[in-house]
């Protein structure tokens, strides 16, 4: 039988919704909670977890206690084998590194983990360079550019299966990815490579790293010309993060936030740097656009780095009124896997599958699918 290591981290990606770009320490957690922040790890892992259910018969869960992953297996329908104690409620990134050990103890074949880059690296600080066990990451956390996590949990769960299974035995050293939480917040971007995990190989629905390449200067300023000039009186519109969709606001000369969630009505800022709840009262009956852009390398168009943009503002929109801003370049190392959407509310993921039009730059409109995997 094999022993699957089961991992969560309770507070991954709290900071998301409520536009905190990152869940990293007690402080940010707490302003987090106080901003009505709610776990998003928990239940993403429960929804890997079930797609494993299917082997619970020959698979045996070693997991950690209470909210760090034994409610969850439970939840999945699993009665995991528990080790290890935390002090329920006030769990830490030390916690995570014991939780590693005591599987690897236990004979654990694989680990299974949710959460976001700081939970990546805590697994690797546990493991270092020189181990062979396999882990994947169900992505969970704010920050998630390091490759080794699925592409959205369902993802996690079925390369976990096929692992367990014997069916993906190839496996590949993935890169573990970090950035400064406090420049990030401060619009800089400062990532550092730490080392690498093994995970299964599967292209399909294991993310690649996240890619630092940058779209030359004028497809920028193209893509941003073509969004303004087709901009509608009366709309609102939501422009999600990142150094293209940047430009759009540049060109209206108008304050911009690089790495939250700006909203513009008529051409003029209506609100900066908004929250997943200030966003929802904003557009809650309006018309509304959004506007986000792909992430380099991996393709996710929505649940990295925007988590603002929740499903029940996706939906106030609708999947016609989005536009996706991309370079040719950005699209190629993409290629030939679809654009991703991750939400965290997977009818919604299915009902945002389908073909968009990428605005390439001025008068550069091209179709690219989008899709679960």
């Amino acid at each position: 039988m094999k022993k699957l290591g089961v991992i969560v981290n309770p507070v991954a990606g709290m900071g998301g919704r409520v536009g905190l770009k990152g869940s990293d320490g007690d402080e940010i957690q707490k302003k987090a909670r106080e901003l009505g922040a709610k776990p998003e790890s928990p239940l993403r892992a429960i929804e890997a977890l079930k797609v494993i259910a299917r082997l619970k018969d020959q698979v045996e869960i070693i997991a950690y206690p209470h909210e760090m992953g034994a409610d969850e297996a439970r939840e999945a329908g699993f009665d995991p084998r528990i080790v290890g104690s935390i002090s329920s409620g006030a769990t830490s990134p030390e916690d995570t590194v014991r939780a590693v050990h005591d599987m690897v103890a236990a004979g654990a074949d694989m680990i299974l983990f949710a959460g976001g880059d700081g939970t990546a690296r805590n697994i690797y600080t546990a493991l270092g360079s020189g181990s062979d066990i396999p882990v994947l990451g169900i992505p969970a956390g704010v920050k998630i550019h390091s490759a080794v996590y699925a592409v959205n949990p369902r993802s996690a769960g079925e390369v976990t299966a096929l692992f367990l299974e014997g069916k993906a035995v190839n496996i590949r050293e993935a890169e573990v990815m970090d950035i400064d939480e406090e420049a990030f917040r401060e619009g800089r971007v400062s990532a550092q490579l730490y080392g690498y995990l093994n995970v299964p190989e599967n292209k399909k629905y294991v993310q690649s790293v996240k890619s630092g390449t940058r779209s030359e200067q004028a497809e920028i300023q193209g893509m941003a010309a073509e969004i303004v000039a087709n901009m509608k009186d009366d709309v609102i519109y939501v422009i999600g993060p990142g150094t293209t969709t940047r430009s759009i606001m540049q060109r209206l000369e108008l304050p911009y936030t690089l790495l939250g969630v700006d909203v513009v009505l008529n051409k003029q800022i209506l609100a900066n740097d908004v929250n997943e709840q200030q966003l929802y009262d904003l557009v809650k009956g309006k018309k509304v656009h959004i506007v986000v852009t792909a992430i380099g390398g991996q393709g996710h168009i929505f649940g990295r780095g925007n988590q603002q943009i929740s499903p029940r503002i996706i939906r106030a929109a609708g999947k016609e009124n989005i536009t996706v801003v991309a370079s040719r370049d950005k699209l190629t190392s993409i290629m030939p896997r679809p654009l991703l959407v991750d939400t965290g509310d997977p009818e919604l993921d299915r009902e945002l599958s389908g073909y968009y039009r990428i605005v390439a730059g001025w008068q550069d409109i091209l179709i690219y699918k989008a899709g679960l995997e």
